[in-house]
C-alpha cells in the first residue's frame, strides 16, 4: 500500500480550545471517581468485557477478532465489498464493531484527567495509533457502517478534550498527521454516505452527532464550518424525525430510546461550547425526550423493556458496571434540571462534564407528574402502591405504531403485549432482544408474537418478518381507552382497552381486542382478550415468566412465587378454562422459553402457553393475583394446591393434555 499524500483542506493554524472548565474535575463525586479508576485499572490489567465477551487482548487489541466465534473479520478488503451480515466472513460484527467505538479509550482519558498518571494517557494515546494505522480510508469491515464512524468521532473528540492538559496531546491530533487524516476521512465518509430512506434512524442521528461533535471540536479544515452547518441541520432534522412530540423515540425499542436521547444531549453540549447552540425546539424536544426516560422507569428505577436493545451507548466516561439510566438521568439533570416526580439521580464524571460544556437550559412547560400515558407512541403505564406500602404490581401496555419507517428495524411483533412487575422483578415478561446477526432461528424467536405476552393466531406472527431488521407488513394497534382512577387510594383502578386487525391478512374480520384492568390496593391484574373471526382459527395465548419466578402448573391454573424485599412473594396466575395449557421451558426444537437479560445473553424461563380453537368470537380472561398475608381465592375459584411440578428445573405438561409445540 503506498503512503498517504497529504492531509487535503489542513488550515496551517490548528489548536484545540473546546476543553472542560477546571472547576468541573472538583464536582466528581468520590464514589465516581473512584469506580471509574477502578474499572480504568482494570482495563490495563487486562481485564474488560465487550458486550459480555472477556477481551485479554485489552491492552493491545486485535481490532479486527471477534471473541465471540473466534473469527477475524475482514482488514484489508475494500469496505463496500464486506457484507458485514455473514457471520462466516465477519465472525459476530457487533462484537467486532463494538471495541472500535473506542468507549474504552474514553474511560482511559477520563482516568487522567482524574489522576494526571502519565499511565493512562500513555495507554489510550498508544491504541489510537494503533487503530488509525490499521484502518486506512474503507478498508475493512470498520469503514461498512456509518453508525460506527459517527460513536468514533464523539470518542475521539471526548479523549482529546479529557487529555487537554496531557503533554503529549497535540502530538497526538492536531500535529499528527494520522489523526488529521483519519478525521478528514472520518468526516468525509458520513457527509457521502449517510443513511437514508428507511434507514434514517438511530443511525442517523449517531453519524450526525458525531460529524457535528468533530467539526465543533476540530475545526482544522477548510470544510469545517460547512461540515458543522450541515452536520447540525442533519441532526435537529433526524432528532425531530425520530421522536413523537410526547418524547418518546419513534422506533419504539426503549434502549433505543435512550441511546437517542443520551445522543441529543451530547449534540447540546458540544453545540453550546462551540458557539452555536441548537434551536430552541431542538432543546425542548431533548428535554422531553429525558422526561419520558424517567416516565419509562419502574418504581425501582428499571427500564421497561420494549423492542430491540444492543446496550448502544454515545459516550462512556463513568464505570461501564454505572447503569446507563440513571446516568442519562444525571446528565439530563445536569442540562435541563430534573423534575420532583423523577426518581433520585446521582452526580457523574459524565453528567458533571457534559453538564460544565452545556448552559443550564431553564424550560418551561415540562411535566408536574409522572406521565402515565403517552398516546402518540402508544404506551400505558399502570401503577400504584399498596395500603400497606408493600411494593404493587407495575404494567406496561403496548397499544402504538408497529416501530418507525417502512422497516420498523428494531420494533417486535407485540401488539397489544403487557410487561408486568414487583418490586422490579420481572412477573410476566418482555423477552428482550438477544442478537441480531448470525442466529436467524433466535433473532426470528425473540422479535416474535410468541416470545411476547399476546396472542398468536394459526401459527403466525402479527406482522410478517421480511429480514432480521425489517417488516415486511405493520401491525399498528389502536388505544380505546385509558383511564381509571389512578390518584385514588394506592393509585386506584386503571384501565386500557386496545385493538388491532394485524391477522386480517388470514382473514378481514379478524380482530384481537384486550382490556386490562389494574387495581394495585387488591394486587389484582385482569386481561380480558376477545378474538372474533369470519371462519375457524387456532389461538394460543403466551404468558412469559421472569427468570426469577418459580411456578407450579395444574390444567388451568399457576401458582407463581419469586424472591422480594420481605422474603418469598406469592401470586396466582387463574388461565383461560377454554385453552389447554402447557409449560415450555428452555427449548430448542422450536425455541420456547427464553428471556435475554442483556445483549448476547439467554437465559431459561418459564412460558405458559394456552392452545384452542375458535370460530366467530373466543373471550379469554387471565387474572393474576398477589397474595396477601393470606392466600386468596377469587371468582369462586380456589387457591392452587400442592405444587404438581417445579417448573424452575424443568417443564409441565397437564396429564393427558397431548399438547406439542
Amino acid at each position: 500500500m503506498s503512503a498517504p499524500g497529504p492531509v487535503e483542506g489542513l488550515l496551517p493554524r490548528r489548536s484545540f480550545t473546546s476543553t472542560v472548565p477546571e472547576v468541573a474535575r472538583a464536582g466528581v463525586p468520590a464514589a465516581a471517581r473512584e469506580a471509574l479508576l477502578a474499572a480504568a485499572n482494570r482495563l490495563l490489567a487486562g481485564d474488560w468485557l465487550v458486550l459480555g465477551w472477556p477481551r485479554p487482548d485489552i491492552a493491545d487489541p486485535d481490532w479486527f477478532l471477534d471473541p465471540v466465534t473466534g473469527r477475524r473479520a475482514p482488514q484489508w478488503d475494500y469496505a463496500f465489498d464486506i457484507d458485514h451480515r455473514d457471520e462466516p466472513t465477519t465472525g459476530n460484527v457487533k462484537a467486532v464493531w463494538e471495541l472500535s467505538r473506542h468507549h474504552h479509550l474514553t474511560v482511559l482519558a477520563a482516568a487522567w484527567w482524574l489522576t494526571g498518571e502519565e499511565r493512562y494517557a500513555a495507554a489510550s494515546a498508544a491504541q489510537l495509533r494503533s487503530w488509525w494505522t490499521a484502518n486506512p480510508f474503507l478498508s475493512g469491515v470498520h469503514w461498512t457502517s456509518g453508525i460506527e464512524l459517527g460513536i468514533r468521532l464523539l470518542s475521539w473528540v471526548w479523549v482529546r478534550r479529557l487529555l487537554d492538559g496531557w503533554s503529549g496531546a497535540p502530538a497526538l491530533f492536531e500535529e499528527n498527521e494520522a489523526a488529521l487524516r483519519q478525521i478528514r476521512w472520518h468526516q468525509e465518509y458520513l457527509a457521502a454516505f449517510r443513511s437514508s430512506g428507511s434507514s434514517a434512524n438511530n443511525h442517523l442521528v449517531a453519524e450526525a452527532c458525531g460529524r457535528l461533535a468533530a467539526a465543533c471540536a476540530f475545526p482544522w479544515y477548510a470544510e469545517s464550518t460547512r461540515w458543522r452547518t450541515e452536520a447540525a441541520g442533519q441532526l435537529e432534522e433526524s432528532l425531530s424525525a425520530n421522536t413523537f412530540p410526547s418524547g418518546v423515540n419513534r422506533e419504539l425499542a426503549t434502549d433505543y430510546h435512550r441511546f437517542v436521547t443520551e445522543l441529543g444531549l451530547l449534540a447540546l453540549a458540544e453545540a453550546e461550547r462551540a458557539g452555536h447552540p441548537l434551536g430552541r425546539s431542538t432543546q425542548r424536544l431533548v428535554a422531553a425526550s429525558v422526561d419520558a426516560a424517567a416516565a419509562l422507569l419502574d418504581p425501582t428505577g428499571r427500564p421497561a423493556r420494549q423492542g430491540d436493545g444492543d446496550e448502544g451507548r454515545g459516550l462512556v466516561l463513568d464505570s461501564p458496571q454505572a447503569d446507563p439510566w440513571r446516568t442519562l438521568l444525571a446528565t439530563g439533570a445536569a442540562v435541563f434540571g430534573s423534575r420532583p416526580w423523577w426518581p433520585p439521580v446521582h452526580a457523574g464524571v459524565t453528567s458533571v462534564v457534559v453538564g460544565a460544556l452545556a448552559r443550564r437550559h431553564d424550560l418551561p412547560g415540562r411535566p408536574d407528574e409522572a406521565p402515565r400515558g403517552f398516546t402518540d407512541a402508544g404506551i400505558q403505564l399502570m401503577g400504584g402502591s399498596s395500603p400497606d406500602g408493600r411494593p404493587a404490581l407495575w404494567c406496561r401496555c403496548d397499544g402504538g405504531p408497529q416501530g418507525f419507517l417502512s422497516i420498523a428495524a428494531h420494533s417486535h411483533a407485540d401488539a397489544l403485549s403487557v410487561e408486568v412487575r414487583h418490586g422490579g422483578v420481572d412477573v410476566l415478561a418482555d423477552p428482550g432482544t438477544y442478537c441480531y446477526h448470525g442466529e436467524p432461528e433466535w433473532r426470528s424467536y425473540f422479535r416474535s408474537t410468541r416470545a411476547h405476552n399476546t396472542v398468536e393466531v394459526d401459527g403466525a406472527d402479527q406482522s410478517v418478518e421480511g429480514g432480521p431488521f425489517l417488516w415486511s407488513t405493520h401491525t399498528d394497534a389502536v388505544v380505546e381507552l385509558a383511564g381509571g382512577t389512578p390518584d385514588g387510594p394506592g393509585g386506584g383502578r386503571q384501565v386500557w382497552v386496545a385493538h388491532h386487525t394485524g391477522y386480517a391478512r388470514l382473514d378481514s374480520a379478524l380482530r384481537h381486542t384486550r382490556r386490562v384492568t389494574l387495581d394495585p390496593p387488591t394486587g389484582e391484574l385482569v386481561v380480558d382478550d376477545t378474538l372474533t373471526g369470519s371462519r375457524p382459527h387456532t389461538a394460543r395465548l403466551h404468558w412469559h415468566l421472569g427468570p426469577e419466578v418459580r411456578a407450579t402448573l395444574r390444567q388451568n391454573e399457576a401458582h407463581l412465587s419469586w424472591p422480594s424485599s420481605d422474603g418469598e412473594q406469592e401470586a396466582w396466575l387463574h388461565l383461560p378454562a377454554q385453552l389447554r395449557w402447557t409449560a415450555r421451558r428452555g427449548e430448542t426444537g422450536p425455541v420456547a422459553g427464553w428471556y435475554s437479560p442483556r445483549f448476547g445473553v439467554r437465559v431459561p424461563t418459564t412460558t405458559l402457553v394456552g392452545t384452542g380453537s375458535w370460530s366467530g368470537t373466543l373471550t379469554l380472561r387471565t387474572q393474576l393475583l398477589l397474595a396477601t398475608s393470606e392466600p386468596v381465592a377469587s371468582s369462586g375459584e380456589t387457591a392452587v394446591a400442592a405444587p404438581t411440578a417445579d417448573l424452575a428445573s424443568g417443564g409441565y405438561v397437564p396429564p393427558g393434555s397431548g399438547e406439542t409445540q
